[in-house]
């Protein structure tokens, strides 16, 4: 069955760095893109980064110059360095394909908690 599993996540102050990562199927997820979304309560996911197969990024505009996204093809994982934190960036991350997710594809995610 494909598979998505998020971890990484935590607490982190204001200015802090938080690293998550993104174990997808290899079968599944080989080759395609790949992108993270963020879930805040009461809000619609929003999809905040994404990478392609090749590796090209691109990143929603509130983020950029602050989050890398990245993967390695052979541990079939994505990754998301996060620095400069906000408390805006407080949420559950998910990974899923991007920039359209497959519906039933969605795992756990992994919360990221920054204080302010």
């Amino acid at each position: 069955q494909v598979q998505l599993v998020e971890s990484g996540g935590g607490y982190a102050p204001t200015g802090g760095s938080m690293n998550l990562s993104c174990t997808t199927s290899s079968m599944i997820f080989i080759g395609s893109t790949l992108g993270w979304y963020r879930q805040v309560p009461g809000y619609q996911r929003e999809l905040i980064a994404r990478i392609t197969g090749s590796g090209t990024v691109t990143f929603v505009d509130f983020v950029k110059g602050r989050f890398t996204i990245s993967r390695n093809n052979a541990k079939n994982t994505i990754y998301l360095q996060m620095s400069n934190l906000k408390p805006e960036d407080t949420g559950v991350y998910y990974c899923n394909s991007a920039p359209i997710p497959g519906p039933l594809y969605w795992g756990q995610g992994t919360q990221v908690t920054v204080s302010s």
